[in-house]
């Protein structure tokens, strides 16, 4: 009986899908793009129809079309999973005989919490009326699944108890708050808006409060848990990711709010930190997509500081970015229920953050000097952020124009701006970045690896007739990660056991060679072992030249010998795959 991924492979194509997300073209019997996972000018990312997987010999990334879209969706395996299902037409019927796993328990109780919360959102309702007020059509507030929690301190978590939910979970989900003497709901009065991943599931809320009170936030979101993590999801993003490719830009704006009334006026590329700091994870999932992003935000005093921190992130990260500037008074959701038209126009009327902010200055100072200066100080720093240097000499020719200097003098200036880090521009929001270089792309591709064989083993461990030699197996295994790695993996709690044995079963569960797919991958690990280790050495010989720790001519005919020995395993490895 075929798997669910043999299915899915079946009917879906390791171009056509890779096709949809980046522009391919055709090389010899593959095909070839810029990798979306890191920047490059020259295409170094290969398809390879016949035998269904990518590579990007820039960064080293590799895998399947699961892997594809855990990657570039930020999804873990089964999100990736329910995605591809979706797209090949294929009915997911597999349930594990094992106990449920943990994040699958997690899922439930949120889907559960929204049923609850729209429940409770009827017509002639406090919470309704506030949204028809704000603009929002029923069509709006039933695709986006809108709700509201009762001010009442239990009524969510007797419902979800009911349902056989336990609060350890609810705790874990954020739905409920544990005191030493109380336990309670996190969401009271307030008109709930579902936050969903890139595969559509419901992973946390965000709740407006109803009635005044200066004591309560007026918006509270969900914490971070094992679903939700603020700084890798944007409201919106599992239902505008398409229009963003299509259309090749994304639009970016503060609040649930201002998205939804935005997709109510059919600008469905819109997407929305929901009131928190943006990061350069938010930015590098629409990258993915489009290198151009729209910025939107509020005016005010607080809006422009959060947008002046966007905008470098946007070019720090090498976007192209754009400003739609709202009239004053106004931010998106209001603009689009008082003014639609207006909203399309400051759309259409969009400017490249350098245009932007040499307008701005144009129209409030009119003193040469104290012009000059301006430029100077805020809009220099932002073209000493574009990575391209081509684009950063249209732009000092620009300013050149519009101060009357000359570009030389300009340049000067520029050299001596520090290029702000994206680490110091999330810093100043308390967020760290967590970025993925190409060693680190390298790690991301030997766990991965290492992670499949070890849920194999465990897997195959739990069967009554296991079909790989089990002993040797592991025994292989070990000598190639060491015990202490393989010890991740067997000593892991019971959840994250069971997510890595599920995968492993899922992926290899109905093939006909599973000792041949066992060899392949122990034998991939080893190289990407021996890849690790001869780079170490080249490193250190490298370092050497330059006075570095490995000093004199024995220790670098150790490295040597060393790395020889490696690379003759390596010759080994290829011989014996191709054997296979």
């Amino acid at each position: 009986m075929s798997s669910p991924v043999d299915k899915i492979k079946e009917k879906i194509t390791i171009e056509d899908l890779i096709s949809s997300y980046i522009k391919l073209e055709k090389a010899g019997t593959n095909y070839k793009g810029r990798c979306p996972f890191h920047n490059e000018k020259t295409p170094s990312f290969f398809v390879a129809p016949e035998k269904g997987f990518y590579y990007c010999f820039g960064c080293g990334v590799k895998g399947d079309i699961f892997t594809f879209i855990q990657e570039f969706e930020g999804l873990d395996f089964k999100g990736a999973l329910k995605i591809l299902a979706e797209k090949a037409g294929v009915e997911l019927t597999y349930e594990k005989s094992e106990v449920k796993d943990e994040r699958d328990r997690l899922y439930s109780v949120m889907e559960a919490a929204t049923i609850f919360f729209q429940s409770l959102l009827t017509p002639n309702s406090e919470a309704h009326t506030y949204l028809k007020n704000r603009g929002l059509e029923d069509k709006t507030i039933s695709d986006w699944r809108l709700g509201f929690a009762p001010d009442s301190w239990r009524d969510l978590l007797q419902s979800l108890e009911k349902r056989g939910f336990t609060s350890l979970e609810m705790e874990k989900a954020g739905l409920i708050k544990k005191t030493d003497n109380a336990t309670y709901d996190r969401f009271r009065g307030r008109v709930i808006f579902p936050i969903f991943d890139s595969a559509g599931r419901v992973v946390g809320f965000s709740g407006r409060i109803l009635k005044k009170d200066a004591d309560v936030a007026k918006y509270l979101n969900s914490p971070d848990t094992p679903l939700f993590n603020k700084s890798e999801i944007l409201y919106g993003f599992d239902k505008a990711k398409n229009a963003i490719k299509k259309l090749n830009y994304s639009i970016l704006v503060e609040g649930q709010m201002d998205l939804l009334m935005s997709h109510q006026a059919g600008i469905v590329n819109t997407v929305a930190s929901s009131g928190t700091a943006l990061t350069a994870k938010h930015l590098m999932m629409l990258k993915r997509l489009s290198n151009r992003v729209m910025m939107a935000f509020d005016p005010d005093t607080a809006g422009m500081k959060a947008a002046m921190r966007a905008w470098k992130l946007g070019l720090a990260t090498g976007m192209e970015v754009k400003i739609a500037q709202l009239p004053e008074g106004y931010d998106p959701a209001d603009l689009i229920l008082k003014k639609k038209e207006q909203w399309l126009n400051v759309l259409k009327d969009s400017k490249h953050i350098i245009d932007f902010l040499l307008s701005k200055i144009k129209l409030e100072i009119k003193d040469k000097r104290q012009m000059v200066l301006a430029v100077r100080d805020q809009v220099l720093p932002f073209i000493a952020l574009i990575n391209s240097d081509i684009e950063k000499a249209h732009y000092i020719k620009i300013v050149s124009q519009e101060i009357d200097f000359r570009e030389e003098a300009i340049w000067e200036d520029l050299k001596k701006i520090p290029k702000e880090r994206i680490e110091d521009l999330e810093s100043d929001a308390g967020l760290a970045l967590h970025r993925v270089s190409t060693i680190d792309k390298n790690i991301l591709r030997r766990d991965g690896i290492e992670k499949r064989v070890c849920g194999l083993v465990m897997w195959q461990e739990s069967k009554k007739e296991p079909v790989i030699e089990i002993g040797k197996v592991k025994e292989r295994l070990i000598s190639v990660i060491g015990e202490d790695h393989w010890k991740i993996y067997s000593e892991a709690n019971d959840s994250n056991k069971s997510d890595i044995i599920f995968q492993a079963e899922v992926f290899f569960d109905g093939h006909n060679h599973l000792p041949r797919e066992t060899e392949i991958l122990l034998m991939e690990l080893e190289m990407e072992v021996i890849n690790k280790e001869s780079d170490l050495i080249m490193r250190k010989l490298s370092q050497s030249e330059k006075g570095g720790e490995v000093s004199t001519e024995e220790d670098k005919l150790k490295l040597l010998d060393k790395f020889n020995s490696l690379s003759r395993k390596k010759q080994q490895l290829k011989e014996n795959q191709q054997k296979l």
